[in-house]
């Protein structure tokens, strides 16, 4: 690869940073090349882009655009490197752990890392917390349920007082 082609990759790699507030980073080294095939096509379907890539050039790429954001992402880049891209955060890490209840991939591929929303997430062990991320619009969903409990509960027991206020009424005018 010359200087101009490294070039290339690393300005792809630099829109594709830019265009995803989402990454994770993997290792298939494991992986036959039928099982990555299968795993992009996968990604593809699930609207995740998956992107292979020298070590170097993933690194270049991210501090050309921001060193001291992607610094925590820096330690997981060794070995193959694959990059998988969403806009839903979760999306990855549900790929990665359907894709290892094959029985030849158990435990393939691997996650050294993964970025979401500025949050760096290091080592195979954080896969299980990312399935379990919730949207920003989830969030916000049950933000907005939380905050509508208690109005709606003052008005069921105002409801409730002035039933309670018309059978007494009731009551008062029958003992009359």
């Amino acid at each position: 690869m010359n200087k101009q082609e490294k070039n290339e990759v690393i300005e792809v790699l630099k829109e594709k940073f830019s265009q995803y507030n989402n990454f994770y980073i993997t290792n298939t080294e494991s992986l036959t090349v039928a099982q990555v095939n299968k795993l992009r096509g996968i990604c593809f379907d699930k609207n995740v882009e998956m992107k292979v890539a020298k070590n170097t050039l993933i690194r270049k790429a991210l501090e050309q655009l921001d060193e001291t954001r992607f610094q925590g992402t820096f330690d997981s880049l060794h070995g193959v490197t694959a990059l998988l891209f969403s806009e839903n955060p979760k999306a990855p890490a549900l790929i990665l752990s359907s894709f290892r209840e094959e029985p030849k991939t158990k435990e393939k591929p691997q996650l050294k890392a993964a970025f979401i929303d500025g949050d760096v997430f290091v080592g195979d062990n954080q896969l299980a917390a990312l399935k379990d991320l919730k949207s920003k619009q989830d969030l916000i969903g049950e933000i907005i349920g939380l905050l509508q409990s208690p109005a709606k509960n003052v008005i069921s027991a105002l409801n409730a007082g002035s039933k309670l206020a018309g059978i007494i009424k009731a009551l008062e005018e029958r003992a009359n």
